[in-house]
């Protein structure tokens, strides 16, 4: 069985301001390098237990070069650096993976007492809607993971992302290791116990899934995507993009023929819009 442990860092053990999750931060480099890769291995440590015999690791915040490999638990191999085709998740379009796990996944945009929550982009992005639904990376990434045939068994974070987990994929177990009181405060589980946390519900996770098949989150298509930019200017050089649809001041719409087509025509707007 072979498992993808996609990362991102908003919603990782302890974490509860920008500061933590920005590279060009101190404390960044000093600590929460080694906090994101502490509750990865907590995962692959999990998944090993449930009897995985390859573990990826695609490393999903900023620039995909958060978690240390010096200290990755083997056998997990790590996917780092950026661009890569398929970021947050690259290494499930090859094939060859059974299921995958989220850790560290953080609320989308506008969300009520979510740490740090956003969609993508912080600064440009306000909202997204995929087929008249809203959306957050859980969803755009579950989604992509889906239109390559695999499940999403586990995602670890706050309480608001699990529940918004839970909307999109009913089955999926939670790892909840802090409690978000603001956008920027939260009552944090030890790091321990949040770790224990972690592996034990990715050991129970990726157990259910090989006595009973998960089924991957499958969008229908052709797929209607709408971005809200949190300016027009942002929205005027996404418009340059053949084939989108500029529905105001600050909303692009486009169309795509599958989930993957989706998610790298949204990146590729997001990246225009500067």
């Amino acid at each position: 069985m072979k498992i993808l442990i996609a990362d991102d860092m908003e919603g990782i053990s302890g974490i509860t301001s920008w500061d933590q999750v920005d590279p060009e931060n101190a404390e960044y480099r000093s600590r929460c390098r080694h906090w994101i890769t502490a509750d990865v291995n907590a995962a692959v440590q999990g998944a090993l237990d449930a009897g995985a015999k390859e573990i990826v690791v695609a490393d999903g915040h900023w620039n995909s070069s958060n978690v240390l490999l010096e200290e990755l638990l083997p056998p997990a191999r790590l996917n780092t650096g950026t661009p890569s085709p398929f970021s947050m998740v690259e290494g499930v379009q090859y094939g060859d993976v059974d299921a995958a796990v989220f850790i560290g996944y953080h609320a989308r945009a506008g969300s009520l007492q979510g740490i740090l929550d956003h969609t993508w982009s912080s600064v440009r992005v306000a909202n997204v809607w995929l087929n008249d639904r809203l959306v957050g990376e859980f969803g755009l990434n579950a989604a992509v993971c889906g239109h390559f045939g695999v499940p999403v068994l586990m995602i670890s974070g706050d309480q608001t992302v699990c529940a918004e987990a839970r909307e999109w994929v009913p089955e999926v177990f939670t790892s909840q290791v802090k409690r978000a009181t603001s956008r920027w405060a939260a009552e944090c589980l030890p790091f321990e116990e949040s770790r224990a946390l972690i592996r034990e519900t990715a050991r129970k996770a990726i157990e259910a899934f090989a006595k009973k098949k998960v089924k991957p989150l499958k969008l229908k298509t052709p797929l209607k995507g709408v971005i809200e930019f949190k300016d027009a200017h942002m929205a005027d050089g996404a418009q340059i993009c053949p084939g989108v649809e500029r529905i105001d001041g600050r909303k692009i719409g486009f169309s795509a023929k599958d989930a993957a087509e989706a998610y790298l025509t949204f990146r590729s707007l997001v990246k225009l819009a500067t």
